[in-house]
């Protein structure tokens, strides 16, 4: 990725997921390449210590808003924090949102301050609602990034037999709390590939939204080792995630999470050129899988969805 023309006007870029793993890579690699990018981190609590440190002389153009993503209200509530910057012209226009952040459970009964699926509300929901709340902002030639995953496909050539395939029923049941099973680290799992189904199903739908001039699309960047996604499983599950797996790297195409944030970066920036609505995997536009493609299915969700953002906006 080559740095930009230092000519280029200033703009923000909106990233969750940015306080760790290739999120954090792809971070860094953003602002010290685009010297005209500013870049807003929603982070709970404000991210790790030192976080803004770590960009070195380039963090006078970092700025870290205090949202909890499993928490509806908080993230609209981020948003508005941010539209208000954007408005006083605090920051420069909007031209960039990047929607990393991710979380996979060892069940599917994890609830959040909504009574919600707490895989869910961070996967999908908050999303959807970064995207309403910050969408009128976003300036003619902006795009929209949302890591997604390929165990979507739900088959053992993208992952290996690890994740099992999503299980799809209604937006409402995804949801809720225990709608694949309960206490075991299938159902987790399972909660997790259906997320990441529903990430692209929920591209697809603002593709159909989205004004013209403002792009969104989906990431792939496959199965990363030595990051922090599986913080939530068990002790041996996160030793052998950490130390094991990622020498799969050395005889295997698996990236480490250096050259997985660099190719997150490229794609927040735009490369490759996609239409509005592909999926991007590793670098590349490629095809998600037959079952990402359902207009139905699309619309229930965004219906859902919208009414579950709407409640939030109510409690306001």
């Amino acid at each position: 990725m080559n740095p930009p023309p230092t000519s280029t006007p200033a703009w923000t870029l909106v990233m969750t997921g940015a306080s760790r793993g290739i999120g954090l890579v792809a971070a860094r690699t953003i602002v010290s390449t685009d010297l005209s990018c500013h870049l807003v981190v929603l982070a709970r609590g404000g991210g790790p210590a030192g976080f803004v440190d770590g960009f070195g002389e380039n963090a006078g153009r970092v700025v870290v808003v205090d949202a909890d993503l499993a928490d509806t209200a908080g993230t609209a509530a981020a948003a508005a924090e941010i539209r208000q910057m954007l408005d006083d012209a605090a920051l420069p226009p909007l031209r960039g949102l990047a929607c990393n952040a991710g979380i996979q459970y060892v069940d599917d009964q994890q609830v959040t301050v909504d009574g919600l699926e707490a895989t869910f509300a961070v996967n999908v929901l908050a999303n959807h609602v970064l995207i309403g709340e910050l969408g009128g902002h976003l300036a003619h030639g902006s795009r929209i990034t949302i890591t997604v995953s390929d165990t979507h496909f739900g088959d053992f050539r993208h992952n290996l037999g690890l994740v099992p395939a999503p299980r799809w029923t209604s937006p409402a049941r995804l949801s809720r709390p225990g709608a694949f099973g309960g206490a075991s680290p299938s159902a987790g799992r399972t909660a997790y590939s259906t997320s990441k189904l529903a990430a692209i199903h929920l591209v697809h739908e603002w593709a159909r939204h989205l004004p013209d001039g403002i792009e969104i699309v989906s990431y792939n960047p496959g199965y990363v080792p030595g990051t922090d996604l599986a913080r939530a499983a068990s002790a041996p599950q996160r030793w052998a995630n950490r130390w094991v797996v990622p020498g799969l790297t050395l005889v295997s195409p698996l990236d480490r999470p250096a050259a997985a944030g660099r190719r997150l970066a490229s794609a927040i920036l735009g490369v490759p050129h996609a239409a509005t609505g592909a999926y991007i995997d590793r670098g590349r536009v490629s095809d998600s899988s037959a079952e990402s493609h359902d207009a139905e299915r699309e619309r229930d969700l965004w219906d859902h969805l919208e009414s579950l953002r709407s409640q939030t906006c109510r409690r306001q």
